[in-house]
């Protein structure tokens, strides 16, 4: 499989995890840093979350784990959760601040 393709089928799948207090895909919210298609199907994403206190500190990144190795050619999955850069509402879509009500 080509790697940009199995890259969009991992962006396509984040865009189906939703954070559990916004109705907005994580990818949507801008949570997710990188997503890196290393060989023979190992992929690598660097995520954050709102705040470091955020409830589903625990269960995201277990999700997101998940959800993308059930991908047909992901061989293995690295999920790294980072604070640096601090996550901010201007790292949110236009498509989620339209959703939020924040256009």
């Amino acid at each position: 499989m080509e790697t940009t393709d199995l890259k969009q089928q991992v962006i396509d799948c984040l865009q189906t995890i939703y954070d559990p207090e916004i109705p907005v895909s994580i990818y949507e919210l801008g949570l997710i840093y990188e997503v890196e298609i290393l060989p023979i199907g190992n992929v690598q994403i660097v995520m954050t979350l709102t705040a470091p206190g955020c409830p589903a500190a625990q269960s995201l990144p277990v999700e997101v784990d998940q959800k993308v190795r059930n991908i047909p050619g992901v061989n293995d999955v690295h999920v790294a959760v980072t604070w640096n850069p601090p996550w901010n509402k201007s790292m949110m879509s236009e498509a989620a601040q339209l959703e939020l009500g924040m256009l």
